[in-house]
């Protein structure tokens, strides 16, 4: 099922691409048709970027308020492949990659992909118990100087984080 359809994209899209690529450059000239697709090749790595960055972002936060970063993960895929679509010269892939750095379009996108994951089972996620931090009677907690994870030795001296917002390295007390 699945290679028919890889197989009429990939015949079916390039088709599309020069026959549009003709058409415009008819109605608008040759240096203005190449010019159009250098600029948005361009402008949509450099949106791509912002917009990875900011779905990178986001991604961080859902981890640190131990939320699952599902549909922040599908967000960062879609900027990818619109990343992807922009650097690919034709009208048809910019038109697709700039709509999907349109964060609302992404987000339906996204969610359309996730409710698809999920009613076909393609995922499964597993867990015990509820999530807490770990406490000092856990094995293999940092905070217990000679415990392991699998009874190596661990050094009793606290480490070094990086704060992320001043960039200065504090001493982990915790």
């Amino acid at each position: 099922m699945v290679f028919p359809l890889l197989l009429l994209l990939f015949v079916l899209v390039p088709i599309v691409e020069l026959a549009l690529l003709i058409r415009v450059g008819q109605v608008i000239g040759l240096g203005l048709t190449i010019g159009l697709v250098l600029v948005t090749g361009v402008l949509g790595a450099a949106l791509a970027r912002r917009e990875g960055l900011a779905a990178a972002r986001r991604i961080r936060e859902d981890l640190a308020a131990a939320r699952p970063p599902a549909e922040s993960l599908a967000s960062t895929a879609l900027v990818l492949v619109a990343g992807i679509l922009l650097i690919t010269p034709g009208m048809l892939t910019d038109a697709v990659g700039l709509a999907l750095l349109v964060r609302p379009i992404r987000h339906l996108v996204a969610a359309s992909i996730l409710r698809h994951l999920h009613q076909a089972g393609s995922w499964h996620v597993q867990t015990r118990g509820t999530w807490r931090p770990p406490g000092p009677d856990d094995p293999g907690d940092p905070r217990d100087p000679g415990a392991g994870d699998f009874g190596e030795q661990v050094d009793p001296r606290p480490r070094r984080r990086v704060d992320a917002t001043t960039t200065r390295v504090k001493k982990d007390r915790s």
